[in-house]
């Protein structure tokens, strides 16, 4: 592994403003799109593993969510589908709004907390000086994005279509 893949914010306390100074590191280095971050500091990196697991949480409660509202309709009939599906379909569209706003334009969102201890085993961590370090991995979510947005919008087409027929009549 090259050194340009890995970043280590180590947890060196150097006067009052320690946290301060992790957390400037930490934002340094998901800028600067480190393949692996390594955040020694416990506080640090458990609120960045936090952050990443509800990003995670949104992006799977509007994919599957969304998915429960398109495939109602197939299961159910036609006059109880509506009752599942529609507040599905708003559930898809909230999250995904929400993942898009909050989620889209941080760094942290396409970092994942790494837990594969056979890819750890290859990283420097015998340098550590904190026994429980948070690795994050840079992974493309690009497709993820793709594949709550379509969901998502889905849903909201066959929410308004369904709300339409609904109050048209």
């Amino acid at each position: 592994m090259a050194a340009t893949d890995c970043y280590i914010v180590h947890e060196i306390y150097n006067g009052e403003n320690a946290q301060d100074q992790f957390e400037y590191e930490l934002e340094q280095a998901l800028e600067a799109q480190y393949k692996y971050i390594v955040i020694e500091p416990t506080r640090i990196g458990d609120e960045t593993a936090r952050w990443i697991t509800v990003g995670n949480c949104l992006h799977k409660t509007a994919v599957l969510s969304g998915t429960a509202c398109l495939l109602t309709p197939l299961s159910l009939p036609v006059e109880y589908s509506r009752y599942v599906a529609l507040p599905a379909g708003a559930l898809s569209v909230a999250c995904s709004a929400l993942y898009g706003i909050s989620w889209q334009f941080d760094p942290c969102c396409k970092y994942q907390v790494e837990y594969d201890s056979q890819k750890l085993s290859r990283l420097p961590l015998h340098t550590l000086t904190s026994s429980t370090p948070v690795v994050l991995v840079r992974r493309d979510d690009i497709h993820r994005k793709r594949l709550h947005n379509t969901i998502a919008l889905a849903a909201l087409a066959y929410c308004a279509k369904k709300i339409y027929e609904l109050y048209a009549v």
